[in-house]
């Protein structure tokens, strides 16, 4: 099911820039052959991944045709297409593709969505744009492992300055640690990345390889990239290339889990065990400075009735993270359970200003009503 909701989410920024030549990319060595990028190659014609056809021409004039207003036409556009009269388009996270593809087949996954979207509501004049979603990291209930998610949608802007987004598989909001506003470069990266990955688990390290060069070329400041370049030149056995691919990302962002996870990988697989050791403990302080990892303990201890030590962790997340209305919320509840009636009345009313989603302020409202009727019946 597609969502579109009233975009309150605050905190938008600009993805870092970075400077890049092609020539810095070392060549692919596989198989006793050097493979080097040309972009000239016949499998690396222009996808046109926001081409619209005529009949997304016409689906876009059925449906917005007969209006001049902005927010009409983003309201019919939006139902048409999740509509089941109309396209029906449904959620398949293995559905990758261009704008056309996702329109022609009637799934897609939130990225190829995002470029589907994206070219119909341009095509209806609005102003709509890729957004990327920070998705907040999982540890899984040891604390030893992350999962690091990525999630694209769209952002509309109204003439009005309102903001909507778009989205086929809405995260929920305690999923969500910010947002920002994406390039179509971005976007087009994103699009050639997920080939690469995709080519890579068909054990087609070539394909795979001359995609993410491709996406770097589009945006070479998104570190996921080189991560994942990185990862192409290790199946390859280059392992100086790889550990240069893993820098590069770290130099575009030294919070990259998922750079230092690989370099704890490369450096385990060669025996460096010092470096390894370094990196290990640099995600261990890295982990134990995460607000989100604190949560996650916190959330543990919920589950478990530990109400002192889940009060704990919520108060140091929200300690480092003193905005996010979650992190309040949790440590409100946590307080309630503790007996602190007048701390966890004024936590969840701090955690209503901060929320960012309606839907979010109605459910902290109904807790402090919980907790303020069963204050009152204690009297």
């Amino acid at each position: 099911m597609t969502s579109l909701l009233l975009m309150l989410l605050a905190g938008c920024t600009t993805a870092p820039q970075w400077a890049f030549d092609l020539r810095d990319v070392p060549p692919l060595k596989l198989d006793g052959q050097l493979y080097s990028y040309d972009p000239d190659s016949p499998d690396l014609k222009d996808p046109g991944i926001l081409q619209v056809t005529p009949e997304m021409r016409e689906f876009v004039e059925a449906y917005t045709g007969d209006s001049n207003n902005s927010h009409n036409k983003l309201m019919s556009l939006h139902r048409a297409i999740k509509g089941q009269g109309a396209l029906a388009m449904h959620y398949d996270p293995f559905a990758d593709g261009t704008a056309a593809q996702a329109f022609a087949r009637g799934s897609a996954n939130c990225l190829s969505y995002a470029h589907m979207f994206t070219a119909l509501a341009r095509e209806a004049g609005l102003n709509a744009r890729y957004q990327w979603i920070e998705v907040r990291p999982e540890w899984h209930r040891m604390g030893e492992r992350v999962a690091v998610r990525l999630h694209v949608n769209v952002q509309v802007k109204m003439r009005d300055s309102t903001e909507y987004m778009v989205d086929i598989d809405p995260l929920n909001r305690n999923e969500v640690a910010g947002a920002r506003l994406m390039s179509d470069r971005e976007g087009f990266a994103l699009y050639y990345n997920n080939l690469a990955m995709n080519a890579l688990a068909d054990d087609r390290p070539v394909f795979a390889w001359k995609q993410l060069v491709r996406g770097l070329h589009q945006a070479p400041g998104l570190s996921q990239l080189w991560v994942n370049l990185g990862a192409i030149y290790r199946y390859a056995g280059q392992y100086p290339e790889a550990e240069q691919a893993y820098f590069h990302a770290l130099e575009i962002d030294d919070s990259d889990r998922s750079a230092m996870n690989n370099l704890v990988v490369l450096y385990e697989l060669q025996g460096r065990s010092n470096e390894q050791h370094y990196w290990e403990d640099r995600l261990e302080r890295y982990r134990n400075l995460n607000p989100y990892y604190h949560a996650s303990l916190g959330d543990v201890a919920m589950e478990e009735e530990d109400w002192e030590t889940a009060y704990d962790h919520y108060a140091e997340a929200a300690k480092m993270q003193p905005d996010d209305g979650l992190l309040i919320y949790s440590k409100g509840l946590a307080a309630h359970q503790l007996g602190k009636i007048d701390e966890a009345e004024h936590l969840i009313s701090r955690a209503i200003e901060k929320a960012a989603f309606q839907v979010e302020k109605q459910r902290y409202r109904v807790q402090l009503k919980i907790i303020r009727e069963e204050q009152a019946a204690a009297l």
